[in-house]
């Protein structure tokens, strides 16, 4: 007898990965496995509340995984493209007509910088802000503590720390809030002066090493630092590269405007560690369940073969909190760059506790009716790319 079943692995639980996994039960003759090294879902933007001890940045995946969905916990170690197969760091094995390729991203701790990798704690994945939590309960509440890296996570973790009585320096490397307009900048700025967080910007504000108890910066300063915490940017899991696909130069899988591979029409990807016409999205929530969705799309259409719609995909802005009870809410141009439009203070409070409960009712809404999830959409992406090589599926 003829199988007529259609097995789609999902590689990756977060965001991206779990909105795909739903969504491909659109299809009634799919069999779907999610791929996971953790067994619960993690609220990766809830991690700098992990940290404050004011959430678990955890929900159960029989709250947002749709009935039927196979969940493994184990790492995906290999793709054989050629066998269509997925080694998994517990020796299994597993064989798919289509995968889905949504590993996310990781912290990034430069080992370029004598110290770091040794002494500092990043906070961009589950594990890492978990051990920054009990690094914390180590510390007396007034422990004085440096925050590297001043975008929306280092600029989140910053005010929560110093809302808590910590005294918090945050090192930006940079400009404050890179993202965000002048405006909103100077909004967070006095809401972290209110806070007690003391911001050092600029060039001369790079951090050049990093000891157990200081922090050295580009200018020869040296800020005194029991505790610090790395928040300056994502890295993605090498898997891609490892397993012989064709990725960018962060090792971002790159496919064509359909979420294709350019290497193999059986392999989709979304999240983070995707690079469309290598031109990527902003690695962020609010990106990575659209992608989900047009990746799930696009395998559903490979199966009914139909040809796949080109990616469509507008973000609305960048929502950071200040702490409990501030925020700001940056509005932005379809293309992602900041407009001088922003709510500030309570409201942009307000704005981002909403975003963090729509972020897990979307997901739980996709596990009860597949194909429910909608996103904003703009011709720009395609304009741009219009002018420039477009990388296309082989």
């Amino acid at each position: 007898m003829v199988d007529t079943r259609t097995h789609v692995v999902v590689l990756g639980g977060g965001y991206a990965g779990t909105v795909a996994a739903n969504r491909v039960r659109m299809a009634e003759n799919a069999d779907v496995t999610l791929v996971n090294p953790r067994p619960r879902f993690v609220e990766r933007i809830r991690l700098h509340q992990l940290v404050a001890g004011r959430d678990d940045a955890v929900v159960d995946y029989a709250e947002v995984l749709g009935a039927g969905i196979r969940l493994v916990t184990d790492r995906a170690t290999r793709i054989d493209a050629a066998a269509r197969t997925v080694a998994l760091g517990s020796g299994d094995a597993l064989d798919y007509d289509y995968l889905i390729y949504a590993v996310g991203s990781t912290a990034a701790v430069p080992a370029s910088v004598p110290g770091a990798t040794e002494f500092a704690y990043p906070i961009a994945e589950f594990e890492y802000a978990t051990r920054l939590r009990a690094a914390l309960d180590d510390l007396p509440a007034t422990t004085a503590l440096t925050v590297v890296g001043a975008g929306s996570t280092g600029i989140e973790t910053a005010a929560e720390l110093a809302e808590q009585g910590h005294p918090v320096t945050l090192v930006c490397g940079g400009a404050l809030g890179p993202y965000l307009s002048a405006p909103a900048r100077r909004s967070a700025a006095r809401r972290l002066a209110k806070l007690g967080v003391t911001v050092l910007d600029g060039p001369a504000a790079t951090v050049t090493a990093v000891t157990r108890h200081t922090v050295t910066l580009a200018d020869g300063r040296e800020v005194p630092s029991p505790l610090t915490v790395w928040a300056t940017g994502f890295g993605v899991p090498d898997l891609a590269a490892a397993s012989g696909l064709s990725t960018d130069a962060l090792g971002r899988l790159l496919t064509d405007e359909s979420l294709t591979s350019v290497d193999d029409p059986r392999i989709v990807a979304a999240g983070d560690a995707v690079a469309p016409s290598n031109q990527p999205l902003r690695m962020c929530c609010a990106s990575a369940a659209p992608l989900g969705a047009h990746a799930a799309d696009t395998v559903l259409s490979r199966m009914a073969g139909t040809a796949p719609p080109p990616l469509n995909v507008a973000l609305a802005g960048q929502c950071i909190s200040l702490g409990s009870r501030a925020g700001v809410f940056q509005l932005s141009h379809t293309d992602d760059t900041a407009t001088p439009l922003y709510l500030g203070g309570r409201t942009g409070a307000t704005l981002k506790t909403a975003a963090l409960r729509a972020s897990v009712t979307l997901l739980a809404r996709e596990a009860r009716k597949p194909g429910s999830l909608r996103w904003l959409k703009s011709a720009k992406r395609a304009q741009r790319l219009a002018g420039s090589e477009k990388v296309t599926a082989t």
